[in-house]
C-alpha cells in the first residue's frame, strides 16, 4: 500500500518543508524547527544538517535566525493552497483551448511551458493543444501567455466523454480513496503526516472539473475535508509543543 500510494520516506528536509508549506507566512526560527524534528524522533542535528542543505539547494533563504521559503516554493505553497480552496466559477459549458503557437524552443522551455499548462489545469488533446472547461479563475503565467494563444469553444461530442478521455477520473478515485482509509487508519504522528503529504501531492493532480463532467462519487471534496482535519489537529498540536 506504502509504495502504491507512492508515500516517501520521513526525513529532516520532508518534515521542514511540509511544516513551511503549511505556515502563513512561511518562516520560523531555527530554535522552532528543531522543536517540530522533535515531535518526529528527529535529533536535533539532523535536522540543523538538513536546513543548511537546503539553504545551499536554494529551498530556503535564512535571516535573522529565521528560515523561511524562496520563491520557487512559494509558488508551490500557492497552488497547494488553491487545490485545497480552488477558485472556481459557475459553467457555461465553454471550454478554454490554449494553442501553442511559438515555434523553435529550446527543450528547457518547452519543458517548462508543459509545466506551467499541468498546474493551469490544462489536459493535452495533441501535441501543442491543451483544453479544460473554463471554470476555474486563476491568472495564466508570462511563459504561457507569450507562447499560447487561447479560445473558447464548445465541443461537438459530449462533453462527459471528453473530460474522461483528458483526465484519468476513476484512477484518481481510487487513489483517493485509499488515501482518504490511509489517513484514517494512520496510528502515529508520524505515518499521518507522511499520509497527509501525500494527500495534498495528490489534490494537485485533481483536475477540478464542473460538477456536471464529475462521477456522482467524486471523492475530491470528502478528501479536502479529511486532510483539513487532519491539517487543524497538526496546527493545534504545533502549536502545543512550540510553547511548551
Amino acid at each position: 500500500m506504502r509504495n502504491a500510494l507512492g508515500l516517501r520516506p520521513l526525513t529532516a528536509r520532508s518534515v521542514v518543508l511540509s511544516t513551511l508549506l503549511g505556515l502563513h507566512p512561511p518562516r520560523l526560527p531555527a530554535r522552532y524547527l528543531v522543536r517540530v524534528g522533535d515531535l518526529f524522533g528527529i535529533a536535533e542535528g539532523t535536522v540543523r544538517v538538513a536546513l543548511s542543505r537546503m539553504v545551499a539547494a536554494g529551498d530556503l533563504v535564512q535571516a535573522d535566525g529565521a528560515y523561511e521559503l524562496t520563491e520557487r516554493l512559494l509558488s508551490r505553497q500557492t497552488r497547494q493552497d488553491e487545490s485545497r480552496t480552488p477558485r472556481t466559477r459557475p459553467w457555461d459549458g465553454t471550454w478554454e483551448i490554449a494553442i501553442i503557437t511559438a515555434d523553435r524552443r529550446p527543450a528547457a522551455e518547452r519543458a517548462a511551458l508543459r509545466q506551467a499548462m499541468s498546474e493551469l489545469r490544462l489536459a493535452e488533446l495533441r501535441e501543442g493543444t491543451w483544453l479544460r472547461p473554463a471554470n476555474l479563475t486563476r491568472p495564466r503565467p508570462e511563459i504561457v501567455q507569450r507562447q499560447c494563444t487561447f479560445l473558447a469553444g464548445r465541443p461537438e461530442q459530449p462533453p462527459t466523454t471528453l473530460a474522461g478521455a483528458l483526465w484519468d477520473l476513476e484512477g484518481w478515485t481510487a487513489t483517493a480513496a485509499a488515501l482518504r482509509s490511509a489517513l484514517d487508519e494512520a496510528e502515529s504522528l508520524a505515518e499521518r503526516f507522511t499520509v497527509s503529504a501525500a494527500v495534498l501531492r495528490h489534490l494537485l493532480n485533481d483536475p477540478l472539473l464542473p460538477p456536471e463532467l464529475l462521477p456522482a462519487d467524486w471523492p475530491g471534496p470528502d478528501l479536502r475535508a479529511h486532510y483539513e482535519h487532519f491539517e487543524r489537529t497538526f496546527e493545534h498540536l504545533l502549536a502545543d509543543h512550540l510553547m511548551t
